[in-house]
């Protein structure tokens, strides 16, 4: 008989706990972890993989360029307010700091030291690429490390950075938030284990948005990207770039607002004469961006020869010579945008104004070289407004009747120094046509620009960027592998002329044998042996497809690839055959008229192989 549901087990003791439900076997994830771990196993792949995954990552780092922006800038203005007493120092004049009064002005002897005992061991100790002013790493990354940047790098960028320019750096902060930007950049990439070509794209968004939020500038922010960053690029990752940029844009203007960054005079052309004025100051700006240039690193030669001890001290000693130039120039200190302010509205001498100049050539130049950090696009353009006030100036005295506002000069001398010294044209336009909103200056800036490229370009084969690569041995133009392929010729790996096809010949019967041949093209002779060009199996099929070409001379489809004659080095060649229709080029002979051998990708591959292992090939 069955027991009564409310009566108690004889044997045991009533439970009248609620029993607990089975779990997992030993040793396997509860079901909510697997949930998620076959989640985050879906979305993956489509971040990695897919156009829909690139868009969200690109969006995703813009949000994060911006972040970092508004936190970098937040970062230097307490680190000014702490180290100097004023939100900017460069404006007040050689006053004493609030939290120190009784050392008076000379407390900027001890800012950049005070400055220096911190960022120097924390770059030294964390990220030593943090050093320097950080876009020459990015770039580098880009080029050869397939856009892989340390993700702390963007940490103690930030810090170190902050910390240089409040405690008086004369550097700027754009250079830092790019590579902020772009480690942001890489970093999201790595998590993802996204392939390397979007690894760079990313790498690109992340400092396109940092320029952006900086300076409220998003089509600035691509095109340095692009101009700078990544040298080469296609049309998706153009789109790419563009959302990260007004992504980050966007962001940067909810914390700054979005009024232009300088507000020049009114201004327009009215005597044609005056352009040559522009151009004239294109040549000056160039001179003196390439002046810069080889003043910086030269500093930087001599503050590597002088110094003996520890690098993590470096920035603090040397503190004390930059601290000595803030003295004597209390408008070196920091970034310096309201003196640049200043001299775009007519408010120095010309003498003065030269003199500025020059002194933040050598502030900047010494502040990179005991080892700081910060950026040299703002330096560039504070010397190019220095340099177009005093040339506007001086203008306005021998030409009154001629020369515009001394700050339409400013204006256009910033952008021309900084292509001068960075040698990127179509940044400069833009960014100096955003950072006003002014369109009546672009003609005559387009003048200077163009002219200070042409002019940094016959003086100095770097910029300010390539060159510090340079003196590496690192040449980012150059293609892995160009020079080893460079010191070999086409006539060391040439293979034997395939069997040609006379000119003459049907169209389908030629077929026949471009669909044996190995790599579907054969050169096409006349009859006395002379170079027609070549026939690939592609175009036959082409133009056989109608049926009404079956007796056409093989011929009249002949084509004309690049020519290749046997002294021809390899790197040429490989060029030669990336943008060639087929898998092979014939070798001719110095007339071009006669063929002398045959080359394909195999053979270059081939000799690239041997030649890593220490033999070169010789000629055939």
């Amino acid at each position: 008989m069955p027991k009564p549901a409310d009566a108690a087990d004889p044997v045991r003791p009533a439970d009248t706990a609620p029993k607990a439900r089975p779990g997992p076997p030993a040793g396997e994830a509860p079901a909510g972890a697997l949930r998620l771990r076959h989640g985050a196993a879906a979305v993956l792949p489509a971040l990695r993989e897919t156009k829909g995954g690139l868009l969200v990552l690109a969006l995703l780092v813009g949000s994060g360029a911006g972040l970092g922006a508004i936190g970098f800038r937040r970062l230097i203005e307490t680190f000014t307010h702490i180290l100097s007493g004023h939100a900017d120092y460069s404006a007040a004049g050689r006053v004493a700091n609030a939290h120190v009064p009784w050392l008076g002005p000379w407390f900027v002897l001890l800012a950049p030291v005070a400055a220096g005992l911190v960022y120097g061991p924390l770059v030294q100790r964390f990220a030593k690429e943090a050093r320097g002013h950080g876009v020459p790493e990015v770039m580098y990354a880009v080029a050869r490390r397939g856009g892989r940047i340390a993700p702390q790098v963007a940490v103690v960028k930030s810090l170190a950075s902050a910390l240089c320019i409040g405690g008086g750096g004369s550097v700027g902060r754009e250079g830092p938030i790019v590579q902020i930007g772009s480690a942001l950049g890489s970093s999201l990439g790595g998590l993802v284990k996204v392939a390397e070509d979007r690894m760079r794209v990313l790498v690109a968004c992340g400092a396109a948005g940092g320029i952006a939020a900086t300076f409220n500038a998003p089509l600035a922010g691509v095109f340095f990207a692009m101009e700078l960053i990544l040298r080469d690029f296609t049309a998706e990752s153009f789109g790419m770039v563009v959302l990260a940029s007004v992504t980050s844009s966007v962001i940067g203007r909810a914390a700054f607002g979005d009024a232009p960054f300088l507000h020049p005079p009114a201004f327009q052309v009215t005597h044609l004469p005056e352009y040559l004025l522009f151009a004239l100051l294109g040549v000056l700006a160039g001179a003196a961006g390439v002046g810069f240039t080889r003043v910086l690193y030269l500093v930087e030669d001599a503050c590597d020869f002088a110094w003996r001890g520890p690098e993590w001290a470096r920035p603090a000693v040397g503190g004390l010579l930059l601290g000595g130039l803030l003295l004597v120039l209390p408008q070196m200190y920091g970034v310096g945008y309201p003196v640049l302010e200043d001299a775009i509205g007519g408010r120095y001498a010309i003498g003065f104004l030269l003199l500025l100049m020059l002194a933040k050539i050598a502030a900047t130049s010494l502040t990179i070289g005991i080892g700081g950090s910060g950026g040299v696009f703002a330096p560039s353009l504070f010397m190019g407004a220095m340099l177009g006030a005093a040339y506007g100036a001086a203008a306005h005295h021998l030409l009154p009747g001629t020369a515009g506002p001394v700050g339409a000069y400013g204006l256009i001398g910033m952008g021309a120094v900084f292509a001068g010294a960075a040698r990127a044209p179509i940044t400069a336009v833009i960014i100096m046509f955003e950072l006003t909103g002014e369109y009546s200056i672009i003609l005559p800036l387009m003048t200077a620009i163009v002219l200070a490229t042409g002019i940094s370009r016959a003086l100095s084969h770097d910029t300010v960027y390539t060159l510090k690569l340079r003196r590496r041995g690192i040449d980012i133009d150059e293609q892995p592998g160009s020079a080893l392929l460079a010191a070999l010729t086409v006539d060391a790996v040439m293979e034997p002329v395939p069997a040609a096809l006379d000119g003459t010949m049907p169209l389908a019967r030629a077929a026949g044998a471009l669909a044996r041949s190995p790599h579907g093209v054969l050169p096409v002779t006349a009859a006395d042996g002379t170079y027609l060009g070549t026939a690939t199996a592609r175009t036959a099929a082409e133009t056989l497809a109608d049926g009404a070409h079956d007796t056409t001379a093989v011929g009249t489809i002949a084509q004309l690839p690049r020519p290749l004659a046997t002294g021809t080095d390899l790197s040429t060649a490989l060029d030669a055959l990336v943008t060639a229709e087929g898998a092979g080029l014939p070798v001719l002979d110095p007339g071009h008229d006669r063929l002398v051998g045959w080359i394909t990708h195999q053979a270059v591959l081939s000799a690239m192989h041997t030649a890593t292992r220490g033999t070169v090939p010789t000629a055939r």
